[in-house]
């Protein structure tokens, strides 16, 4: 009899599942989905139930060969991809894609939380079949998603450049990054003033206290003359101490992680992306190399469940009462409460287990990996722990109608901080106890600060993603590719950790809003993904769902009006053509934005530009070189074209001479050719051998005439990264330059 054959999503599972099981069994991995919708059409067949028409990865077709064949000799296949609706999907497609081979064999699904030996033989012991209503949930996003991106983005390309897209979610994510800088750049600072005073009795320690209320209401304080007359008042009056509280108070402990909170706190905490916190909790998942034995560190990490199992409460607690001892053990387990909409059958983030502590596996791991493992450990340890106890000090003074208070706070009892540190709080010296209430006091050192108010603060990756959670949109696998995807589409720009929309992306969201704002909208992606759910839970029909948003994007198309939306877009300036003395506009073209007169298509005059940080345009002339033009004597110049730098007549359109733009550097792979600097059809800058197509040599990064002290290469490469910042790169021996 064959073995059993275990397909799982990648290599690295693979190989640690493997290890865990004996000769009987085979573990292949299908890298993913070896089925989608087809790359060049839309795939869907709209009036027949919106079939979708799938097609195998033509790159996988090496691996869809050796699964068939592994597939044909197995006795039983069992299907282990992510236990999400993509893993549910990928087991379906494999399903299909392997009915010949596995046709009168049993076929079975097997779904584990973590990769554990213990885990993956409950799995096998129990093993369930394909949800069929959780692979329609998939396919019915899936759907919806390339109707968005079919329909919507051949628009963009008419309207605004080539090669732009819309996508269902990106887009209102896009639109709340826009919509903030709009109330940003709206906003108008007020000014208010704030008071405190310095208070004493004797030899007492001194209090500061802050002005809070006048007569009984809250202070509102808004200019200096008010401010200064207030303090001209209060030096005339006496002060003293109306009442002394002293108050503890509990925090609890978080809930544990969850795919979004981990994904904030490793932005905030560690400074990690969303995408670069799952691709380090995703190899904690799959396996670590733990002295010679394979070892899924963490739980499965896509999760939105706050639910942790028993023998997962039971470890806890025992690695509490004998780390920090049975003080800090909370009385009972504290059981955290799911969302509504959170499927009950996931666990949250956790260590596969509590005993492996950070410091005992840290020589395994790299830096990121660490420091993302302890985040995790320290946030389920305290789970299980007491409260952390918080003591207050309030002394609550008056002079006349004038009230102050002056506080102050200490740590009785770390409790949970113990295990989980990150929690901030300020500790303030505790006040004199031998005030008492009734005491007259001195006053000194009455002062007001003068302030501003300020405006809504710009969404981080975390801030976005905490949004975007609280407004029902996304869902725990898509978060990561939410915000790297509105990057890539150069929409937004990241400084400082917060997010500022492009010109292209102000642009692309005005578009949007101006004809689709019903449909990329909070409140509507939120009803979305809220009957995708409801598609998984077997609630409602896919085909019925589709039909709905079909029939409303589609209304929606109807109505746009491609020449008045392109009128809309263009921008009027002072500057004036200097051939035909029109007005020069601000277009859009393939390469951004650029100048052209007005009286296009009579003028041709078109010019590019920047602007300055005042918003003043900068026209930028061409570079102008020695060399002069081969036919027809006129000088050469520098220009950007679709796919980057070229050098051209400046006597263009008379004479149309050009030749590719080459750095001086000669190409590493052929010696023949040097290194020309162009850029691919979604804008993205390279640097390839200027001998093409004889030599295929490219770089994405940027060549620097300097030599390396280790080999014979000639050049470097630019780097950068968030860790090292920028520094070089021999592409030929590695070295690397700070």
């Amino acid at each position: 009899m064959g073995k059993k054959l275990i397909i799982v999503e990648s290599p690295a599972k693979a190989k640690t599942i493997v290890k865990f099981l004996g000769t009987g069994y085979t573990v292949k991995a299908s890298m993913g989905h070896i089925r989608d919708l087809p790359k060049k059409e839309l795939g869907i067949d709209v009036e027949n139930n919106f079939k979708p028409h799938y097609v195998l990865d033509r790159k996988k077709s090496a691996l869809i060969k050796e699964l068939k064949a592994s597939a044909k000799e197995a006795s039983e296949i069992l299907l282990a991809s992510d236990r999400d609706r993509e893993g549910e999907a990928i087991a379906w497609h494999l399903k299909e894609a392997l009915k010949k081979e596995i046709k009168g064999k049993p076929v079975k699904r097997i779904v584990f939380n973590e990769i554990t030996k213990k885990a993956i033989r409950d799995s096998i012991k129990h093993p369930t079949v394909v949800d069929e209503n959780i692979f329609n949930s998939q396919q019915a996003r899936r759907i919806l998603d390339r109707i968005v991106g079919y329909k919507v983005s051949p628009l963009l390309w008419k309207v605004i450049a080539k090669n732009l897209s819309a996508g269902r979610v990106q887009s209102v994510a896009l639109r709340l990054i826009c919509e903030r800088e709009e109330k940003i750049e709206a906003f108008t600072p007020e000014e208010y003033w704030s008071i405190n005073a310095t208070i004493f009795k004797d030899d007492y320690t001194p209090l500061v206290a802050d002005l809070t209320k006048i007569d009984n209401k809250k202070a509102k304080i808004g200019t200096k003359e008010e401010s200064d007359k207030i303090i001209e008042e209060l030096k005339r009056l006496e002060f003293h101490i109306d009442k002394i509280e002293k108050k503890s108070r509990k925090i609890q402990p978080y809930p544990p992680y969850i795919t979004s909170t981990l994904q904030q706190d490793a932005s905030k905490l560690l400074n990690f992306s969303p995408k670069f916190t799952m691709q380090i909790a995703q190899r904690l998942y799959e396996g670590i190399n733990i002295g010679g034995e394979t070892v899924g560190l963490i739980s499965y990490m896509r999760t939105d469940s706050l639910r942790l199992s028993d023998e997962a409460h039971e470890v806890s607690r025992k690695l509490i009462s004998e780390r920090y001892g049975k003080d800090f053990l909370n009385k009972s387990v504290r059981i955290f409460k799911n969302k509504n909409k959170s499927q009950d059958a996931h666990e949250a983030i956790r260590p596969t287990d509590a005993f492996r502590t950070p410091e005992a596996i840290a020589q395994y791991l790299d830096e990121p990996q660490k420091k993302l493992y302890a985040l995790i450990w320290q946030r389920f340890i305290a789970t299980q722990m007491i409260p952390a106890t918080i003591e207050t000090n309030n002394i609550l003074t008056s002079a006349g109608i004038y009230s102050f208070k002056s506080s102050a706070s200490r740590i009785l009892n770390k409790g949970f901080l113990n295990a989980y540190p990150h929690v901030q709080i300020s500790e303030k010296a505790l006040l004199d106890s031998r005030y008492s209430e009734k005491d007259l006091l001195q006053s000194k050192n009455i002062e007001g600060k003068q302030h501003f108010t300020k405006p809504p603060a710009r969404f981080s990756e975390a801030s976005l993603i905490k949004e975007m959670e609280s407004l029902g949109i996304g869902r725990p696998s898509t978060y990561a590719s939410i915000t790297n995807t509105i990057r890539e589409r150069d929409y937004v720009r990241i400084e400082n950790k917060y997010f500022f929309p492009t010109d292209l992306g102000k642009t692309v969201n005005t578009f949007l809003v101006g004809n689709f704002s019903s449909f990329f909208n909070v409140n509507f992606t939120a009803e979305m993904e809220d009957n995708l759910d409801k598609i998984g839970y077997g609630e409602l029909e896919w085909h019925n769902v589709l039909k709905i948003y079909f029939d409303k994007i589609m209304e929606l198309l109807n109505k746009v009006d491609i020449k008045s939306s392109k009128e809309k877009l263009v921008e009027e300036t002072d500057l004036v053509c200097e051939k035909c003395g029109s007005k020069m506009v601000i277009k859009w073209g393939r390469n951004g934005k650029f100048l052209a007169c007005s009286n296009y298509p009579e003028c041709k005059n078109i010019k590019n530009f920047k602007k300055d940080e005042n918003g003043k345009i900068i026209i930028e002339e061409p570079e102008t070189l020695d060399e002069k033009c081969p036919k027809c004597g006129s000088p050469l110049i520098v220009k950007t074209g679709r796919y980057g730098k070229f050098i051209a007549c400046s006597n263009y359109p008379k004479c149309k001479f050009t030749k590719p733009f080459t750095t001086g550097i000669k190409c590493p792979k052929c010696g023949k050719g040097e290194l020309v600097e162009k850029r691919n059809k979604r804008g993205k800058t390279f640097f390839g051998c200027s001998n093409y197509p004889e030599c295929k040599f490219i770089s994405n990064f940027k060549p620097v005439i300097m030599k390396c002290t280790e080999c014979d290469s000639e050049y470097l490469e630019e780097h950068f990264s968030k860790d090292k910042g920028k520094f070089f790169k021999c592409p030929k021996c590695g070295k690397e330059y700070f």
